[in-house]
């Protein structure tokens, strides 16, 4: 089958897919980037026990792969009278690791915060509280723009867990095999779905480009 009568067949279906994953990244990052700041403040807490608990999380999470986590939420989670639809499981597997590594990026961006501010704002009188709502966290944010960029890019990606369940809708990667298993569409299939792949992430690259230009005037 070739590329014309592909998208004559299937075009429709390419769209409601491209639109899924669309937003599986929206709800999924908006998920990652609130779950991130909980656990870096975790991690930078004085209270020693959520300071661990929060590293303990990061060295699990950024090491176990998507499709097994993917596989303990769907299936192992029953057992636990915790019954997941397809779609909240692919958000939950995506949110857990996608946090572990928003969290890394917002540690890199507090270590760019002088100490010196700190320790001015603690001889201010400030509490721990409003030392991270009025200095670490803004600065943490403006400084990491471009890695939340390409996490943004890698929670679409990993969106693509969709394909190992029978979610409805499907998403890119999964419309990929449900024509190729009615279809000898062959390798065309892939090209159009990396075709939406390839266009949302440059347009996300061409806008946190834009963010951080803006962010660095800010700083």
């Amino acid at each position: 089958m070739g590329l014309p009568e592909l998208l004559a067949n299937y075009g429709p279906l390419y769209l409601t897919a491209l639109l899924t994953t669309w937003r599986l990244t929206i709800v999924s990052f908006a998920l990652v980037m609130v779950f991130s700041v909980l656990l870096t403040v975790m991690r930078v807490s004085p209270f020693k026990p959520l300071r661990v608990a929060g590293d303990v999380y990061v060295q699990i999470f950024r090491n176990i792969p998507g499709a097994v986590l993917l596989l303990i939420i769907v299936y192992a989670l029953p057992h636990l009278k915790l019954l997941l639809d397809y779609e909240p499981s692919v958000v939950l597997a995506t949110v857990l690791l996608g946090a572990a590594f928003g969290s890394e990026n917002f540690m890199s961006g507090i270590n760019t915060i002088g100490p010196g501010q700190i320790e001015a704002a603690r001889a201010l009188g400030l509490s721990f509280g409003k030392i991270l709502r009025t200095i670490v966290i803004p600065q943490a944010l403006r400084s990491t723009v471009l890695p939340m960029t390409n996490l943004f890019i890698a929670v679409m990606l990993t969106t693509a867990l969709g394909s190992q369940v029978p979610m409805t809708p499907q998403e890119l990667t999964g419309v990929v095999t449900y024509i190729n298993t009615r279809e000898s569409a062959g390798i065309v299939t892939f090209f159009v779905s990396a075709a939406g792949y390839i266009t949302t992430a440059l347009v996300a690259g061409f806008v946190g480009n834009a963010i951080d230009k803006r962010a660095r005037v800010i700083r």
